[in-house]
């Protein structure tokens, strides 16, 4: 293949990579404005100065501009380099969400460093050629290692290593043309794989962008997964909250139909208890004397009874236990202790008395029907006190 037929090759799988790159930019533009994603942003940065990079390649090629290739040069380097820092950036926000990998102020330090460099020294295409894809190997590769284990990331990682590698085989390409120490038959063989690399490096673009969304598709569903997650924890704290008596830190009322629930298969003994005298010493001592009270009684009635059984605030100066397996011998004794205790307290502070009535819900019972009998038993106790 002669080079007039190298150009006019070149020329087309160039201009046809452009419209491939036009199309990946855009949709990379389009979905970081509505995904709001900072992976995506990256991307949709890096997949403009990609497309930038060919643009200024298709005008030096027809314009032929005497002198400028300095300029071009470092145009095109600049870009290119862009388009990997910027893509290796948004690959590192998906993988590991948090601090940048490189600051702004460091990506444009090396961006113009190299740029001057490729101005310098690289005055010919094999040249930038050979350096600029030999660049790409030296970030992807070790970023295709980097992302092979991580989570979601399987396809992006595979996209990085094919267009590292594929970036080595034309930085070889681009070398056999830089001198005539190749031969001019491995010279040819250079520029011919050059001239159709276009074409190649469409299709490991589009395998990046197939990766790409797989990766953000993947970290989506994660994130989602750990909000629904930290949404069910907190729906169970605020329930615990709500199910719970913030004075004597009991369980309080509106967590009865759960306990019924738990209990009504195999039936439970259920002691319901009223203070007596509370509204005299409340009177009497205060509001925070009434409210010490509470919590001595509901201290002393927990340690009265079993850790497993369900000690309840039911409203006011009313209490209730529900104990699965205590027969009414059992539950007798733990009303003395429970009385014991309060005594106890009584020498310390004021405390009231308290008046219980019990009643046995057997399995699959009523448990309404149970707790009315255990009120009714306990004004029955306080009548004749």
């Amino acid at each position: 293949m002669d080079e007039p037929q190298q150009l006019l090759l070149w020329k087309w799988s160039t201009t046809v990579q452009m419209t491939s790159l036009a199309m990946i930019a855009t949709f990379f533009v389009l979905l970081a404005r509505f995904g709001r994603r900072t992976e995506l942003r990256w991307w949709a940065l890096a997949w403009s100065a990609n497309l930038f990079a060919l643009v200024v390649t298709l005008i030096f090629w027809n314009l032929q501009p005497i002198g400028l290739m300095p300029l071009a040069s470092a145009l095109y380097v600049t870009a290119k380099t862009a388009f990997v820092l910027l893509f290796v950036q948004g690959v590192w926000a998906v993988a590991r969400p948090g601090p940048r990998l490189l600051s702004v102020h460091t990506l444009g330090v090396i961006l113009a460093a190299y740029g001057v460099f490729a101005a310098l020294f690289l005055d010919s295409i094999p040249a930038i050629g050979a350096a600029q894809h030999l660049t790409m190997v030296v970030v992807f590769l070790p970023l295709a290692a980097i992302t092979a284990r991580a989570p979601g990331l399987i396809w992006l990682s595979a996209g990085v290593a094919v267009r590292g590698l594929l970036s080595l085989v034309e930085a070889a390409a681009y070398a056999l043309q830089l001198g005539p120490a190749w031969g001019a038959e491995w010279r040819a063989a250079g520029g011919a794989f050059t001239s159709a690399s276009s074409a190649f490096d469409m299709g490991a673009e589009w395998l990046l962008v197939l990766g790409s969304v797989l990766a953000v598709s993947a970290r989506t569903q994660r994130d989602l997964e750990t909000t629904n997650r930290e949404l069910l924890a907190a729906h169970e704290h605020l329930r615990s909250i709500a199910d719970r008596d913030p004075l004597t830190t009991l369980a309080n009322r509106r967590a009865l139909p759960d306990v019924f629930r738990a209990v009504q298969p195999v039936g439970a003994m259920l002691l319901f208890f009223d203070l007596d005298g509370f509204k005299v010493l409340n009177d009497r001592y205060g509001h925070l004397a009434g409210d010490r009270c509470l919590r001595d009684f509901a201290g002393a009635l927990r340690d009265s009874f079993r850790p497993g059984d369900y000690v309840i605030r039911y409203g006011g100066d009313e209490f209730l236990v529900v104990a699965q397996g205590l027969d009414r011998t059992s539950a007798v004794a733990r009303i003395d202790d429970l009385a014991a205790r309060i005594r106890r307290q009584r020498q310390q502070v004021p405390s009231c008395d308290f008046s219980v009535g019990m009643s046995e819900l057997v399995p699959e019972g009523q448990p309404e029907a149970a707790l009315l009998v255990a009120d009714a038993e306990m004004y029955r106790a306080k009548s004749v006190k």
